[in-house]
């Protein structure tokens, strides 16, 4: 067959203008196994043969191959009426098979007995609806810019189709069918294909990292692009053995950027997230997807610990008992003080009074009225008429009319209820910031634990170091990474120090309950730490001291992935705190954001943006 051009091509002179070329070639030339396209050529292979079993991303060393090779996969779903008839009929031909090799005396084919029982075993599944059919085609297609090269090109391919167990034959005398069929038109016109179940299909897609072995449930978000191959690397904290999650990298080295990315996606799956938030660098994360913000020691800004927890007449008959210790806690850690014997005895009498006083009993049909403030507390103890209550309460004076009152002079001014709940800690005073945050704490634990409420929950605490030195925050985030998984809650701590962490029993009990790991760059004076606690291998530990912002590891038990970060102009709007981008974002016109997408938390100049 001699070589033909396209009748609806023609060569164009120099002095023509073109629209076409960038589009496609200027002409094509069709030979029995290749296409001249142009200043090059392209051969197409169809495969034929696929392996019995399969596992996650088996296309991976395809779409990683490092020469140019497009891969084109089409899916066609079989009615379930049409699958069943078919699968019947085929069961039919290698049950008639094998029978008339028994009556004519010949060996066993083995290969058909394979076939004939996995065929009963999607048909089974098929009844029960708990596998679809679908046909799939997949045609690889070849370029180069010579015959030899091209040849060399086909060779390697065919070699590594054959390590993964497929058969891949050239396209002959259908090169340009093949050509089209990897195109970018959703049309096979080489209509060679294979039935796949759902599962062999799914594992087919490059969607997750085939390194990752975890299920992907509906909560899956993706965290980057794996570093040693264009696979994505997506993850399910849900259906881990705990939900929880820690991130250690250095200052700088894109923690809070990844947080605020996991944030985002994970609430586009229906997951509600409380974030612990010491520098307000997640307020504009809030405002923008209609969350919830609480400033703690802003004007106007009260939480009343009084508070029972929402619905507690409904669920519980001994919320009125554990709010009373939890305010003997409260009051120790305001105080700054051990109580005595005779303090927690005038301190229980003047709580219990206090509740009393607003109406609150050990009846749960009265705990929807207002509770007591800690004014009401002070003045039961100025009135108890013991010397150690009058002590508490001289005490208590400059947070119930001294300087310090502005965070508790009242009833709480903001009840949170949304899919996102930030707690801002910025402008606590350093003498409130630990009581501030014991009652953030308690908040967020009083929602999570809700048996009302039941929804998959993640807790998010920002510069968890901060935290762990202090008693309270330390026990909290303790409690939550042992308890979280029996509320349906994953807990995700984000800190820069990971010596503090790692340190102490509380840091390592939070690190060893936490099934998702995500190491980034780390300081040279914590590597040996981090490489004796977490296991790595010289190369892993190579990685984390030369990352550049937004790579790292993610080691999930003995699964582990190098990966960089992505987000779109919109998510890295949001989640970058780089004071540059931020003043440019504020000068625009519209306060949004255009231009190319951006890999990890830093922007790429758009010339560097081509690959993504």
């Amino acid at each position: 067959m001699s070589a033909r051009r396209l009748p609806w091509t023609r060569t164009r002179t120099d002095a023509e203008p073109t629209v076409a070329s960038p589009i496609g070639p200027p002409g094509v030339a069709v030979q029995p196994r290749r296409l001249d396209l142009g200043e090059g050529m392209c051969a197409s292979l169809v495969v034929t043969g696929y392996p019995r079993e399969v596992g996650l991303g088996w296309l991976e060393p395809l779409l990683t191959y490092p020469g140019r090779l497009d891969v084109a996969v089409h899916v066609e779903p079989i009615p379930p009426q049409l699958a069943a008839t078919r699968l019947r009929r085929q069961l039919a031909r290698l049950e008639a098979g094998a029978r008339s090799d028994f009556e004519h005396g010949r060996l066993v084919d083995f290969g058909a007995d394979t076939a004939a029982g996995d065929a009963q075993d999607l048909a089974a599944r098929l009844a029960r609806s708990e596998v679809r059919l679908f046909r799939v085609g997949l045609t690889l297609t070849i370029h180069a810019h010579t015959p030899e090269q091209l040849d060399d090109e086909i060779a390697r391919v065919r070699a590594l189709a054959a390590g993964l167990l497929i058969d891949a034959k050239p396209a002959t005398f259908r090169s340009l069918q093949g050509w089209i069929t990897t195109l970018p038109l959703g049309v096979d016109l080489l209509d060679v294909k294979r039935t796949f179940d759902t599962s062999a299909l799914a594992a087919a897609f490059p969607f997750t990292s085939p390194d990752l072995h975890a299920d992907l449930g509906e909560h899956a978000v993706l965290y980057g692009v794996n570093a040693a191959s264009s696979s994505l690397v997506m993850w399910d904290r849900f259906t881990c053995d705990n939900h929880n999650s820690v991130i250690l990298a250095r200052s700088g080295a894109g923690k809070s950027y990844l947080a605020k990315l996991d944030i985002l996606r994970s609430l586009f799956t229906g997951v509600e997230v409380c974030v612990i938030d010491p520098e307000n660098e997640y307020e504009r994360l809030a405002h923008a997807v209609g969350g919830a913000h609480l400033a703690l020691g802003a004007e106007g800004v009260r939480l009343n610990p009084f508070d029972l927890p929402p619905g507690a007449h409904r669920s519980s008959t001994d919320a009125l008992t554990r709010r009373a210790l939890f305010i003997h806690t409260f009051i120790s850690v305001l105080l700054e003080t051990p109580l005595t014997p005779a303090d927690r005895a005038a301190l229980d009498r003047a709580i219990v009074a206090a509740y009393h006083s607003a109406g609150l009993t050990a009846d749960p049909r009265t705990w929807t009225r207002q509770p007591p403030v800690l004014a009401d507390l002070a003045h039961t103890l100025q009135t108890d008429g013991d010397p150690a209550a009058n002590e508490l309460a001289a005490r208590l004076a400059p947070y119930v009319t001294g300087t310090w009152r502005q965070l508790f002079d009242g009833p709480t001014t903001t009840r949170p209820d949304s899919h996102l709940i930030v707690f801002s800690l910025r402008d606590l005073p350093e003498e409130l910031k630990t009581v501030g945050t014991l009652l953030t704490l308690d908040a967020v634990w009083r929602r999570v634990t809700d048996p009302t409420m039941r929804k998959p929950r993640l807790v998010v605490v920002d510069e968890g170091w901060l935290l762990m030195r202090q008693p309270e925050g330390a026990r909290f985030l303790f409690r939550m990474a042992k308890a979280s998984r029996k509320h349906w809650a994953g807990l995700s701590v984000i800190t820069q120090d990971a010596a503090d962490v790692l340190g102490s029993d509380l840091g390592q009990a939070v690190v060893a309950n936490a099934a998702t790991q995500i190491l980034l760059r780390q300081a040279p004076q914590a590597l040996d730490q981090i490489t004796e606690a977490f296991h790595l291998t010289d190369g892993e530990r190579q990685l984390l001291a030369s990352a550049h912002r937004g790579q790292g590891l993610l080691a999930a038990g003995s699964d582990r992935v190098a990966f960089e970060v992505v987000a779109s102009p919109a998510e890295h709007a949001l989640a970058t705190t780089d004071p540059k981008f931020l003043a440019e974002l504020d000068q625009q016109p519209t306060g949004g954001f255009t231009g190319s997408p951006r890999r990890g938390p830093y922007a790429l100049p758009d010339e560097e943006d081509d690959d993504l």
